[in-house]
């Protein structure tokens, strides 16, 4: 669970943010702070990991805040002023999103948190997976709920526009998320992309064929700009 707390001097801001905080399993609400002040009190007693952090505010703005503890935990802005951005990033913020804000975009944000922490990988070993990535696991939103998704099980993820389908040995999960961010977010030990439209698992793979391969009964293709690397990949673990 990554321990949260939310700072903002806008009652409304704090009960939308609360709301999509607890529809994502692995986030845990500490404590709304109506300002800064009341935050840093909250942190005296509370250790937590994450912060939702809006700028303007009396007394003490966002950026003063940050400033002002000797270890800061790791911030989200929540925020109306785009102004801030460049000086928000310089301060090594993980997202930084603009209000209205959506539960999409707010969830693309804690899912990059969660990947920073928990899913880091050596983006320059081909070695085979271990059971330890055997373990490793996402969380997806389909519709109007969050699935939890163990890669061992993931066979193959096909883009399809602004969609892309996550397909498993019983089921498949639609969801809006690009290829490019998934591709980023799994572990090259476990995945590699062969074409535009797909990455498959490693250890789903079944016969190589000339410009394609068999996972299950699917057919795919090889991509000419994927071509090389996998061939690659698949020479390093022979």
């Amino acid at each position: 669970m990554i321990k949260c707390i939310i700072i903002d001097d806008e009652p409304l801001a704090l009960d939308i943010l609360e709301d999509y905080i607890q529809k994502i399993p692995y986030l845990k609400l500490v404590k709304k702070c109506g300002s800064a002040l009341e935050a840093l009190e909250c942190l005296k007693r509370e250790s937590v990991q994450l912060i939702f952090l809006d700028i303007q505010m009396p007394d003490l703005t966002g950026i003063q805040f940050m400033k002002a503890l000797p270890k800061m935990p790791d911030v989200i802005f929540t925020t109306a002023y785009s102004d801030y951005a460049i000086e928000g990033f310089n301060l090594n913020a993980v997202d930084y999103l603009l209000k209205p804000i959506s539960f999409d975009r707010f969830l693309q944000a804690v899912n990059k948190y969660y990947d920073r922490i928990y899913n880091q990988q050596n983006n320059t070993s081909t070695e085979e997976a271990t059971e330890e990535d055997g373990d490793k696991f996402i969380f997806v939103k389909t519709e109007y709920k969050i699935v939890k998704v163990n890669l061992k099980d993931v066979l193959y993820i096909e883009g399809l526009k602004d969609y892309i389908r996550i397909v498993l040995p019983q089921s498949q999960l639609l969801t809006l998320q690009s290829m490019k961010y998934m591709e980023s977010t799994l572990p090259n030990k476990m995945f590699v992309r062969v074409h535009k439209s797909y990455i498959v698992s490693i250890r789903h793979l079944e016969t190589i064929e000339r410009n394609k391969i068999k996972v299950r009964d699917k057919w795919i293709p090889i991509g000419n700009t994927y071509r090389d690397g996998f061939y690659r990949l698949v020479q390093n673990n022979g």
